[in-house]
């Protein structure tokens, strides 16, 4: 049998300071008697029968407590009153005295998960061991207590859970455990060891995977938390050759050193149909070439510049990378720059007749990326066709033919989806608009009335004001970069400042190799960390899109990445400000969590 990969244990940087995380991260040991040491699972997840363990002691009136929580909750561990971020709590102790939903809090737990049914079970207290049979395919949880599910329940069935909810919430599911008060344990199995650290007789139970050493049997069709048991996504393609992280088949980050001449950079490990650089040792704008629009179409992140073409910019897309003419901004002589290169279909575009506004469209949910281009038709109200099958959950736009339209400059407008499910789906209102090239806090740009919510087929551009010089200017062509997430590879979303140097975690479920990040709410810059410039943690090299200057270093800008996200550790308002303002990231994976295992 191959081997099982990463198997989910407790998260260190999401617990707080009650207590004490051992036995590699399985034991939850409570030492305080005015609150409970909690922390969540490194896994989440969203689909898929999963079966886990605990070992629950009770130490007098303390107790544990085992339950469900969302991805959301990274944000701040050390939440306390109702909720204890907890969307539904099993308590394996005698305060309550088995399964219960109500400490929930519906703002980031139960009120997501819809109508929400549980059956109570008198827990004794001592030393129980308890097994969770997650069926998140049906919406159902089993609680079992040293082999024998409570009410009856029958996992491989499907019959007499224990809770039971109506609706799938749209963030991943974590396990969430609390060793309430001194002396209270937890120590979990989610396939690593029957025997609890020494304290039972093993078990030696694995799923029908072969993964896994469980004390009692896990139920049919409930597999081991561990990498292994991740499906296999056909939109990624994860082989690897070299053991230096150089990268997948659909993303990387090169840098190389300019000769003033034509220089060909390989080493992308694909033919890039998206090439941002950025020189690194002094000032110079950002360069973007796409396949779609060709080679020698210059557009830069930090302008409101239209279009240039250029024939000593980039000349050519290769099949391991591509080939820089001798423009200063690109292939300076001695000057060092960043590449980030994306994948989409090798160039290949497809006209697009799904909305009001036809268009060109070059497309892969493999990557998560749709290139469109279009002519505006001077219309307010309209619908264009982006080519993906998901809605994207972000949009950039850049006027290719004029800087300035009707005396507006025009802005590259990042347009946050606020579709149900997205990820910025609370922005909805007056404000869900960011500008690329500036520094400004989150706005109403896009529109006046109505939201930006894209859909499986098509995006919209405003209906009222101004709006439609940036977006749909007669007989002005356009650019539209859009993006969904696609899971194991890439994110989109919000977290939370909290103003200190133990700053958020963001849960991504992937090593990230290019991590973006703004504050909506500050006039501050966007920032971009990546694992190439930076080897390791934590990582302090910087370059901002908004602005021509050179790299930037230091203590400001750190942020830790990990095998499933990445840790801010900065009180720089840039990442981390003290007015508890959410902040918008991105980041893209190197290798899919899965594939961790590999090196």
């Amino acid at each position: 049998m191959a081997s099982s990969g990463n198997i989910c244990v407790w998260n260190a940087v999401t617990k707080n300071s009650f207590g004490t995380l051992s036995q590699g991260n399985l034991k939850i040991l409570g030492s305080s008697s005015s609150g409970g040491q909690r922390a969540l699972s490194s896994f989440g997840l969203t689909s898929g029968k999963w079966y886990m363990e605990f070992r629950a002691i009770n130490a007098g009136n303390n107790y544990p407590r085992i339950g469900l929580s969302l991805g959301s909750v990274f944000d701040s561990p050390n939440f306390s009153g109702d909720g204890y971020q907890a969307a539904f709590l099993f308590e394996a102790g005698s305060e309550n005295n088995g399964s219960n939903c109500k400490n929930a809090n519906d703002s980031t737990g139960r009120g997501k998960f819809g109508t929400v049914s549980y059956t109570n079970t008198g827990v004794s207290g001592g030393s129980n061991i308890f097994g969770f049979a997650l069926d998140l395919d049906n919406r159902k949880l089993f609680i079992s207590k040293d082999g024998t599910y409570f009410n009856s329940g029958d996992p491989a069935n499907g019959t007499n859970p224990q809770i039971a909810w109506t609706t799938t919430p749209s963030e991943s599911i974590h396990l969430w455990g609390d060793a309430y008060q001194t002396a209270t344990q937890v120590i979990a199995n989610w396939g690593q060891d029957s025997t609890f650290g020494g304290n039972e007789t093993a078990g030696g139970n694995a799923d029908e995977n072969g993964f896994g050493d469980f004390k009692y049997s896990p139920p049919t069709g409930f597999l081991t938390v561990c990498s292994a048991n991740l499906s296999i996504s056909d939109d990624i393609d994860p082989a690897q050759t070299d053991d230096d992280f150089a990268g997948g088949k659909l993303f990387n980050v090169v840098t190389y050193t300019g000769n003033g001449g034509t220089n060909a950079i390989s080493n992308v490990n694909f033919q890039p149909d998206l090439v941002w650089l950025k020189k690194t040792s002094g000032s110079a704008s950002h360069q973007l070439y796409d396949s779609s629009r060709g080679t020698g179409k210059l557009i830069s992140s930090n302008t409101t510049d239209a279009e240039q073409t250029v024939s000593t910019g980039l000349n050519s897309f290769d099949s391991d990378g591509f080939t820089l003419g001798s423009a200063g901004g690109a292939n300076a002589s001695g000057g060092t720059f960043v590449a980030w290169c994306w994948k989409v279909n090798g160039g290949t575009t497809a006209s697009n007749t799904s909305g009001d506004i036809n268009s060109t469209t070059q497309a892969s949910d493999k990557t998560g990326l749709s290139i469109v281009q279009y002519t505006g038709n001077g219309s307010q109200n309209q619908t264009i066709g982006h080519g993906l099958t998901k809605a994207p959950e972000m949009v950039w736009m850049k006027n290719l033919s004029n800087s300035n339209v009707g005396g507006l400059d025009m802005d590259w407008i990042v347009a946050l989806s606020t579709s149900t499910g997205s990820p910025f789906a609370s922005l909805s209102g007056s404000a869900q608009t960011l500008e690329l090239n500036e520094n400004k806090v989150l706005s109403g740009k896009y529109r006046t009335e109505g939201n930006f919510t894209p859909t499986t087929s098509t995006f919209n551009v405003p209906n009222n004001g101004n709006a439609p010089y940036w977006f749909n200017a007669n007989a002005n062509n356009y650019i539209a970069y859009c993006w969904h997430s696609v899971e194991g590879f890439s994110k989109f979303g919000m977290y939370t400042a909290n103003g200190n140097t133990d700053g958020p975690f963001i849960y991504t479920g992937f090593r990230p190799r290019l991590i973006f990040c703004k504050t909506t709410a500050q006039a501050d810059s966007w920032i971009v960390h990546d694992t190439k410039r930076n080897t390791f943690n934590p990582s302090d090299k910087i370059v901002y899109w908004d602005t021509n200057e050179a790299q930037a270093s230091g203590s400001s800008y750190y942020v830790d990445v990990l095998s499933n996200g990445f840790k801010v550790r900065s009180s720089n308002s840039l990442l981390n400000n003290t007015s508890a303002d959410p902040y918008v990231y991105g980041a893209w994976g190197d290798v899919p969590f899965k594939y961790n295992n590999t090196f």
